[in-house]
């Protein structure tokens, strides 16, 4: 592939040199702050032979290009007639640019509920095993193994004010501890009896009665505006009394002012919004559940699901119930059924084979691999797949279906969320998620797709030895070997989760390539392969391998973390460096990367795909240093 001529074709397709105000590049993606995004060819740029794709994210304009970025970067700057920031100068234009409101409202949402989703929807879970004992009379409602497992279940609930003040401290960047403890206050029982008597004053200030269990929006609010607080007292504290100060003025300022104003407010909004959700329900309930369940899809690609986050949560803590999750599970059944209908329909052996695959996974919840690898492409099925959204949630709407926890992946496994006293409330919800299924099957068959025709394989001529000797690297492969499996054992001490967990569409998508992520527990990275370092960003928060055996990997540090700019990362080795399974890579301190409200997820991933059919896992979900953590099959 011609990098001069890729580079020309994307300076003119993200709009020419004068619609870029900076460019940088990290270890796999073009990282551009435009004037006007809207003048970029996103189409064009999606199908141009050498881009992996393209992506919006924080205000950048991304182009993924893959190993091979910084020749493409090194090539754009040199058709440019202006100097570009460097990938370690300092933040871009861009960068200090302020978000708009709306996409940084939705950033916090997300970032806030994202860490805490294993502890409640493992609750909800529990929750809703515990609705089947009892339904199916395998458990009683009075015996005590019943009152463990629902105080297990209720418990992440309950003290939800607490695990939202930890999450959102740390996403604001204040202490999580004095989150933790402002949280603590206003749920103290003491506090809660006093309020529950009625009359209560502080320094003859009247405090407002209001309850905070299983709340949202009041512990939300306090937590943003003692953010501030603590920040303010921090810029006057000289530092040898930071630790004894910072903390006792912030509580002591915030835990009186969330009593008697912040909590109170909160609740009159949290309530309101459940109630209105309700009202919506009770009184347009068709009309209500035909709008969501047809435009879910669409909320989830632009990120404005988040929003519903904390309605949904407030709605099963206040009411006992939510109308939006059986929706939702609509809507991911609808996109199983686009990618179904693709498969019954198409005469590509491949794209069957993804249709069957993409679709199943979409029913157990998953959909993305579905709605963006075969539903979006082809267009046609994606329409399907939203019309049949909305006929799934007009059954939902008729017979008044509701989720009574939250229980994780919206799909098959979730089922347990629908059972209530009236076991027909389960059926109700599975026979419409069916309705959907089968609605955008029909309809994506019978509206069909344009399939690309395979390309043809054209043989590249040899070329003189003498020309391919002075050739270092070579930039094209002209005949690959037939590749052998590749054993990847684990970089890092930590837990093991999918890529479809990781929050960049570049790995959730497997766009860079397939295999799995790590939540670090420590701060080392050490070689997962026998082989050797053929890149290491300047920034320290991404390596790549490429394996004895020709694998190419990469370990990408965190997410977003380019913008640290190598803050701290110790690498420990340089490109081009030799290297065996354990041998020390990387340091970096995880805390404070945390700290500074960066997630340290590290996918793991094989980036020639096209050389191996299959990534198997070694089945662990925590994982040690140097143990296996998966096998990509040749």
């Amino acid at each position: 592939m011609d990098k001069q001529q890729l580079s020309k074709d994307i300076l003119k397709l993200v709009g020419g040199e004068e619609n870029i105000d900076q460019v940088t590049h990290c270890m796999t993606r073009l990282r551009f702050n435009l004037n006007d995004n809207g003048k970029a060819d996103k189409a064009t740029l999606k199908n141009t032979p050498g881009v992996m794709g393209v992506m919006e994210n924080g205000g950048q304009f991304q182009v993924i290009i893959g190993n091979d970025v910084p020749v493409v970067y090194n090539a754009l700057v040199g058709n440019m007639s202006k100097a570009p920031t460097s990938e370690s100068a300092g933040a871009s234009t861009g960068e200090k640019k302020k978000r708009n409101p709306l996409s940084a409202l939705f950033d916090f949402i997300s970032g806030m509920f994202t860490p805490i989703l294993p502890a409640i929807t493992g609750a909800g879970m529990i929750k809703g095993i515990v609705a089947i004992l009892v339904a199916l009379g395998w458990m009683s409602d009075t015996s005590s193994t019943y009152i463990i497992l629902s105080a297990i279940g209720d418990g992440a609930f309950y003290f939800l004010p607490i695990i939202l003040a930890i999450s959102a401290s740390r996403k604001l960047g204040s202490n999580m501890y004095i989150g933790a403890a402002l949280g603590a206050a206003i749920m103290h029982p003491t506090i809660t009896a006093l309020l529950a008597e009625g009359n209560t004053t502080f320094a003859s200030i009247p405090v407002v009665a209001a309850t905070y269990s299983s709340t949202v929006i009041p512990i939300v609010i306090a937590i943003w505006i003692a953010s501030y607080v603590e920040k303010a007292v921090d810029r006057v504290t000289h530092a040898s009394l930071k630790l004894l100060v910072v903390p006792t003025v912030t509580l002591v300022i915030m835990v009186p002012l969330t009593l008697i104003a912040i909590g109170p407010l909160g609740s009159i909004i949290g309530n309101g919004l459940s109630g209105g959700i309700s009202w919506l329900f009770d009184n347009m309930s068709v009309l209500a559940s035909i709008l969501i369940g047809g435009t879910m899809s669409l909320l989830i690609i632009t990120g404005m699901h988040y929003a519903l986050t904390p309605i949904v949560i407030g709605s099963i803590t206040t009411l006992g119930y939510d109308f939006i999750i059986p929706l939702m599970f609509a809507a991911n059944w609808a996109q199983a059924g686009g990618a179904l209908g693709v498969a019954l329909r198409s005469k590509n052996a491949t794209t069957k084979s993804l249709g069957f695959s993409t679709g199943l996974t979409a029913v157990m919840g998953i959909t993305e691999p579905a709605m963006y690898g075969i539903n979006m492409k082809f267009k046609k099925p994606f329409i399907a797949a939203l019309i049949g959204g909305a006929v799934g949630g007009a059954f939902m709407g008729i017979f008044n279906v509701k989720a009574y926890v939250i229980t994780g992946l919206v799909g098959l496994p979730s089922i347990a969320a629908f059972i209530s006293p009236a076991i027909s409330t389960l059926i109700f919800a599975i026979v419409g998620g069916a309705i959907a299924l089968v609605a955008a099957t029909v309809l994506t068959y019978i509206l069909g797709f344009q399939e690309e025709e395979a390309p043809k394989v054209v043989e590249a001529p040899a070329q003189p030895v003498a020309e391919v000797n002075n050739t270092a690297p070579a930039a094209v492969v002209i005949e690959e070997e037939k590749a052998q499996d590749q054993e990847v054992f684990s970089p890092m001490t930590g837990e093991v989760k999918p890529l479809s967990e990781v929050p960049d569409p570049a790995f959730s998508e497997e766009i860079m390539g397939k295999g799995f992520a790590i939540q670090p527990t420590e701060g080392r990275v050490v070689s997962p392969i026998n082989g050797t370092v053929f890149s290491l960003s300047k920034s320290g928060h991404a390596i790549g391998l490429v394996s004895d055996n020709g694998a190419e990997m990469l370990i990408h540090i965190g997410i977003d973390t380019v913008k640290l700019k190598g803050q701290f990362f110790s690498p420990k080795v340089q490109a081009g460096a030799k290297v065996a399974v354990g041998d020390v890579l990387m340091e970096f301190d995880r805390e404070e990367i945390e700290k500074a409200g960066y997630t340290t997820i590290t996918p793991v991933i094989v980036t020639n795909m096209h050389q191996y059919e299959s990534i198997v896992s070694a089945g662990r979900t925590a994982i040690k240093e140097q143990e296996l953590l998966y096998t990509a099959k040749a």
